[in-house]
């Protein structure tokens, strides 16, 4: 079984993940570009039972557009966000693909809030799209 580690910046907080993501997809909403300070978010959806988590984490609760409420949890030390889950859909965890720091990882299958995309961003052949 695959198992891979998601951390902060500076290792403090620690997601092991086993297995393949269930999906992995990128957003363009605002929030997740202020979240992110890239242009997307990217991020992979996991069962819960296939995520154990070690280390301190500080949380942030955002409502999304559509009234969803996401718990997002980050190292209180370097900042950076390693997973987060949302309350509308309970049993999974999401994680930011660029705390895997993988390149290997699988590429996005769906992309949403394209109507927000920034025009020179171009998308993996065959994603799915939502806008």
């Amino acid at each position: 079984m695959n198992i891979r580690i998601a951390a902060c910046s500076c290792g403090q907080l620690q997601a092991t993940v086993q297995g393949e993501p269930i999906k992995v997809s990128i957003c363009h909403c605002f929030a997740c570009q202020r979240r992110t300070g890239s242009v997307f978010g990217a991020q992979a959806r996991f069962a819960q039972t296939q995520v154990s988590v070690v280390g301190t984490a500080t949380e942030f609760v955002r409502v999304g557009d559509a009234g969803s409420h996401g718990r997002f949890r980050f190292c209180p030390s370097c900042g950076a966000t390693v997973y987060y889950t949302v309350d509308e859909r309970p049993g999974f965890v999401i994680v930011p693909v660029g705390a895997f720091a993988e390149p290997s990882f699988p590429k996005p299958t769906f992309s949403v809030y394209e109507e927000r995309m920034h025009n020179w961003v171009g998308l993996p052949t065959n994603i799915e799209h939502m806008a």
